[in-house]
Order: structure tokens, then sequence, then C-alpha cells
């Protein structure tokens, strides 16, 4: 049947709005700014969500009578829902869109911390610190994938400064954590922790807007190539996902417990505050500065085993000194550093699978690394309430942190994944 001519005119007027509604790639120089505010999600899932909890500790050990076995535990029911948020994190994305599942995922997470200021009942705070997991793992997956996906050209060292990028937003919540909760405890004393749940929580819900801008000018993933698969790429990266096991154990065991360890030798909140304002001050610049440009251009196990000895040394300082300026150069080096791992991680994932595949490469490298985050403190507070203390539980991080150096070395460099396809971008797709 002939198309009449209005119909032909209104269709020709509606076409280059279709087109509008898939977001084209972003320029070159708004890049950064969407990773950057891709960057809320780490805020919100690690920087609060996850690491805040050891300034908290002290207090809530304090008004609550928890055992140091009893607050491991309780990081242990958050990396128990991390791991199931991360095996889910790929059905999530899938099922709501990534761009829908990464702010749910931080919407949620800030409702958890707003509810961990209203109970000092264990089994309460430990199901919100599980549910929180969940949440927050969904978040950093889905906005990894996201991160990764700005930049989709051949320039792997551009794709690693913008993943980096995403990273820092770790540091930025630790910094913010770091402010906002020892004031809270100074102010308000043993009880001050809920004032910083509350805190942060509100913080988190103002994160939502530079997020939500930011996915929408992430470009869609480009479909699977016909028989296209992942798993002999998933099978390459073997080492890595026992590297990625040993580390998050060895890290999340420190920063579970530094401040608690801090406090046993004599330093206060204001040293406490310092030593975390300096911690995320140094992750921000050092992923940005050093290992931006370190896990674009190293190979194979090389940058993995690099970040965990570099971790390992952050460890060593409070460990064989005591006061402040051991305390701070542990903040400089560890802090310089840990939060590489997960950038490498990604930068491998990216090497090794096909673009549509990346969410799903990340999430089970996720889940390994939630695996070591769930057992990490559980058995380093086990080992901090007897004769040796803290110390002693701190001392099985150090080994753990030795032992993924170790187990990265054998990683080969991934074959190149192949090359996402994508539509050549019309006029009408940049009006």
């Amino acid at each position: 049947m002939a198309q009449s001519p209005a119909i032909a005119a209104i269709a020709a007027d509606l076409k280059p709005h279709m087109i509008l509604s898939v977001p084209a790639p972003p320029a070159r120089r708004t890049e950064p700014l969407v990773a950057l505010g891709l960057a809320a999600g780490p805020v919100v899932a690690l920087g609060f969500t996850r690491f805040a909890y050891a300034l908290l500790l002290p207090a809530m050990r304090e008004q609550l009578s928890w055992t140091f076995a009893a607050a491991g535990g309780m990081n242990t029911a958050n990396a128990v829902g991390y791991i199931l948020g991360a095996l889910s994190a790929a059905w999530w994305s899938r099922r709501l869109g990534a761009r829908a599942a990464f702010g749910w995922g931080i919407a949620l997470s800030a409702v958890t911390l707003l509810l961990s200021a209203a109970t000092g009942t264990y089994a309460v705070l430990a199901a919100l610190r599980f549910l929180g997991g969940v949440t927050t793992a969904v978040t950093f997956v889905v906005g990894s994938a996201l991160a990764a996906r700005i930049h989709t050209g051949g320039d792997q060292p551009r794709s690693a400064r913008l993943v980096a990028l995403y990273m820092a937003g770790v540091g930025i919540g630790i910094v913010a954590a770091g402010l906002v909760v020892p004031a809270a405890t100074t102010l308000f004393g043993a009880s001050g922790w809920r004032i910083g749940w509350l805190a942060m929580g509100a913080l988190s819900l103002l994160a939502l807007a530079p997020a939500i801008w930011a996915t929408r000018r992430v470009p869609d993933p480009a479909a699977p190539a016909p028989g296209a698969t992942e798993r002999a790429g998933l099978r390459a990266l073997t080492p890595t996902f026992a590297w990625y096991l040993l580390f998050g154990a060895g890290y999340v065991a420190y920063m579970t417990f530094v401040v608690a360890l801090l406090r046993t030798q004599g330093l206060g909140a204001a040293a406490e505050a310092a030593f975390f304002v300096v911690l995320g001050l140094s992750s921000a610049t050092g992923t940005l500065t050093i290992w931006a440009r370190v896990t674009g251009r190293l190979r194979g196990g090389r940058a993995p085993a690099l970040v965990s000895t570099v971790v390992l040394a952050g460890v060593l300082p409070v460990l064989l000194w005591h006061g402040l300026p051991a305390a701070l150069a542990s903040a400089v080096v560890f802090g310089a550093a840990f939060m590489a791992g997960p950038t490498a991680a990604t930068v491998l994932v990216r090497r090794a699978l096909p673009p549509h595949a990346w969410t799903r490469g990340i999430a089970l490298l996720t889940a390994a690394f939630s695996i070591g985050q769930a057992f990490g403190p559980l058995v380093s507070g086990l080992l901090s309430d007897t004769t040796g203390g803290i110390a002693r539980g701190l001392w099985l991080s150090a080994a753990l942190l030795a032992l993924a150096a170790v187990a990265a070395l054998p990683q080969r460099e991934p074959a190149p994944s192949p090359a996402p396809h994508r539509e050549p971008v019309t006029a009408a797709s940049t009006r």
C-alpha cells in the first residue's frame, strides 16, 4: 500500500529522535566526566558500605559489647551478600538493563546504610550488612562493566585510565567517611556510630544524580558475534581467579581491623580520621597517576603480582612500628595500591573476553574476590581474639597478600577480545 505524504513526513521527522534514544559514544573530551559520574557507585558500594565499617567498628564494639570474632562475622555477612550479588549481577543487568541495575543498586545501598542506624541488634545488623553486600556488589560489577564500555576503541591504556578513574570513587568515599564518621563519634560518643550510618546514607542518596547522568552517556554494548563464546577466555584467567581470591582475603582483613589496631596502639579519633583521609587520598591519586598507566601497560600476571606486593608493603608499617608516622606511612602505601587490584582485574577481563561478556567476567572474578573477603575477616578476627591480639590477626593479611602475588605470576597475556562492531554514527545521532 502506498504511504501518504503526511505519514511519510511524520516518519521522517521521528527518525532522528528514534536514533537519539540510543546513546552515542561519549566524545573523547567528555569521557573522563562520564567515568567520574560512574565513580559515584564505588563511593557508595565500597567507600561507604564496605570500608567505613572499620571506622564505626570501635564505637560499635564498645556500645554493643562485641568480640573481635563477632565484629569480623559482621563483615563476613557483608561478604556473603557480596558473593551472591556478584553472581547475580549479570542477571540483574540483563533483567533490568545495566543503567537501571546500577541506579537501583546505589539507591538500595543507601537504604541499608540508613536502616543500620536504627538498631543495635546483632542479627538485624548482620542482615543489613548482608543485604548491603548484595546491592553494592551489583552496583560495583555493573558499574565496572559500564566504565569498561566508555571507550571501546583499540587504545588500551586510555581504557585503563578511564576504568581507574571509576575506581578512584573508592578513595573519594573513604575520604568522605574519614571526615564524617570520626566527627560523629567524637561529638556523640559511643552512640555516634548511628549518626555515621545516617550521614553516609544521606550522601549516598545525593550520589544518585551524577551516577544516573553518567549512565545515560555510556554506549550500549555491541551484540555478540555469531558463535561467540567466552569460556576459553574465562579458562585462560584461572590464575587471576586464584590471585583475586587471596588478594580479597588479605586486603579486607587489614581494612576491617586496622583502625581497631591503631586504637590499641594509643591513637585517638583525630589520628584515626587523619589515617582514613590519607588512605582515601592516596587511593584516588595512586589509582589515577600510577596504576592507571601500570595496569594498562604490564602484561599477564605482572600487574596483579606487583599490586599485591605493594599492598603487602603497606600492611607492614603498622605491624612493625607504633605511632602516627607508621600509621600514615601505611595509609600512603596501602592506599595508593589496594584499588589497583580491581582495576587490574577489569583490564584483564576487557582483554580476554568479547564486550558482551564483560559483565559476566567481572561478576565471576568479583565472586572469587568476595569469597576471599568472606573468610579473611572472620579468620583474622578469631586470631585477634587470641593472646597475640589484633596484630596477630593482621599478620594473616600479610601472608595472604604474599600468596596472592605468587598466584598471579602464572597468568599469561590473554588473547585479544574481538573488537566491538558499531553502526556508524549518523548526523542525526549527533544533533
